[in-house]
């Protein structure tokens, strides 16, 4: 009997190199079968399983204590994210409110420096750069006056234009429809219990700021005193020697200022109907007038070749000289400016702190006549839109000019001319100024002259457009 067969029977373990034989051969059988059966179902498993699958599998499985610690971790991260993101909102609105603030101070200082400049009469906003001249078909032109037109005056509102001409009647237009809302007639001579009215040619209009007071002259020596908003006659004041040739309103008050051929300067209180004095000072008949919120106004002098300051409280007056013919017309710029024309072509810009022009623009609309016998155009009409840069003159060479003052009124400098055919006797900007209007005639305002048969006697709206700003550096 052999070892082996010996040691079975007693039911001993074989040998080491014996038993390690026998287990490495089941284990090779083992290995066989398997990879049998992967060689069987493989290819079908492959052809099933999607690339998410087997990246999924490939990826390591995290154990339970990772992933408690990923989701503490994931919470914690999570509070500092919303912290961070508070306070982030934090700043922003400080910083918001901030700039917010900074704007309001920025507006604030601005308007107070703007409030100061206006109140010591050297505003001067920059806006005829801006200005567009419009195409002649922009033009609107209002027809109803039989005779020249003499005046216009603008509602503070915009909404409304009188017009005056030398047929003795007031008409009130609507600015949005271009229709008349109503009209004054002329008062028939010899005729009696009519309405109130002018018998003769009207020179003059002023309204007040509030819209509520609308005063007329005329040259039968009458002022006549309207509502403004229901066109009814209120009062008549009487007092001048001649034509009474410049009206105006104090700002904010409704004590009115005229003027009259007779070379006196008159002050009324409308609200109270009666008169306050007169001052004396011209040398000859006043030609126009205009007055601010101080409690002065100016004149233009006529033929005296003078521009004149009134310092109503003081009864004292300012002198001023420049202009070589009649001055005709004079227009406030701000409280501290004043432009004004005259027959000998020239326009001049005044400072109440010189005795000179601070600029004069000579043959401000050019030259008429023969060759060697050439006349400058009369400047019969002057404009200024308040508080700014911005200048228009009239005459009968068949425009309107624009101009704009330079820094400190030290230049005159032309923008661009609108075409009016006609003596431009009256001119005058809206309160926005979106708007000129100007009133046409076929004869100048005082006098007959000239008479030009292709002009029609009529009230022009011009629109004044403004060119766009260019964008800001940067934005």
């Amino acid at each position: 009997m052999s070892a082996a067969a010996a040691a079975r029977k007693r039911g001993r373990p074989a040998s080491g190199a014996a038993a390690g034989a026998g287990a490495g051969k089941r284990r090779r059988k083992a290995d066989s079968a398997g990879d049998r059966g992967k060689s069987k179902g493989g290819g079908k498993m492959n052809e099933e399983i999607s690339s998410d699958s087997e990246s999924e599998s490939l990826a390591p499985r995290k154990t339970e204590e990772e992933e408690e610690e990923e989701l503490e971790e994931t919470a914690q991260e999570k509070k500092l994210r919303l912290a961070k993101l508070y306070l982030e909102q934090l700043r922003q609105q400080e910083e918001e409110k901030a700039e917010a603030r900074a704007f309001e101070e920025d507006q604030v200082a601005g308007r107070l420096k703007e409030d100061v400049l206006e109140q010591r009469g050297r505003l001067q906003k920059s806006v005829a750069k801006e200005i567009q001249g419009p195409a002649p078909a922009d033009i609107r032109v209002l027809r109803g006056h039989q005779l020249s037109i003499t005046c216009v005056v603008i509602t503070p509102d915009d909404s409304a234009i009188f017009s005056a001409a030398k047929d003795c009647t007031i008409i009130k237009w609507s600015v949005e429809t271009g229709r008349k809302l109503h009209v004054i007639p002329r008062a028939k001579k010899g005729v009696e219990g009519q309405p109130p009215s002018h018998s003769s040619h009207i020179l003059c209009m002023a309204i007040s700021s509030d819209g509520k007071y609308l005063a007329s002259g005329d040259r039968s020596k009458l002022i006549l005193i309207w509502d403004a908003r229901s066109c009814q006659h209120l009062y008549t004041f009487t007092g001048h020697r001649d034509a009474v040739s410049g009206l105006a309103f104090r700002r904010g008050t409704h004590q009115l200022y005229s003027t009259s051929h007779d070379r006196s300067v008159k002050v009324w209180n409308v609200a109270e109907n009666s008169y306050v004095e007169t001052l004396f000072g011209h040398q000859d008949a006043v030609a126009a007038l205009d007055a601010l919120s101080r409690e002065c106004c100016v004149t233009a002098g006529g033929r005296d070749g003078t521009v004149r300051v009134w310092k109503i409280p003081e009864e004292s007056q300012l002198v001023f000289y420049g202009h070589q013919g009649s001055i005709d017309s004079i227009q406030l710029i701000n409280e501290e400016h004043m432009v004004s024309g005259a027959d000998d072509g020239s326009v001049a810009l005044w400072g109440l702190s010189k005795k000179r022009p601070l600029a004069l623009q000579r043959e401000a609309h050019g030259l008429r006549g023969e060759p060697g016998l050439e006349q400058p155009f009369w400047v019969s009409a002057v404009a200024a839109l308040l508080n700014t840069d911005l200048v228009a003159t009239g005459s009968h060479n068949s425009c309107v000019r624009l101009w704009r003052c330079g820094e400190g009124f030290r230049q005159l400098e032309p923008l661009c001319d609108i075409p009016l055919v006609g003596f431009i006797n009256s001119l005058k900007f809206s309160s926005s100024g979106d708007f000129l209007v100007a009133g046409v005639g076929q004869e100048h305002r005082l006098g007959r002259w000239w008479r030009i048969k292709e002009a029609r006697n009529s009230v022009c709206i011009i629109p004044l457009h403004r060119a766009p700003r260019p964008p800001a550096a940067g934005s």
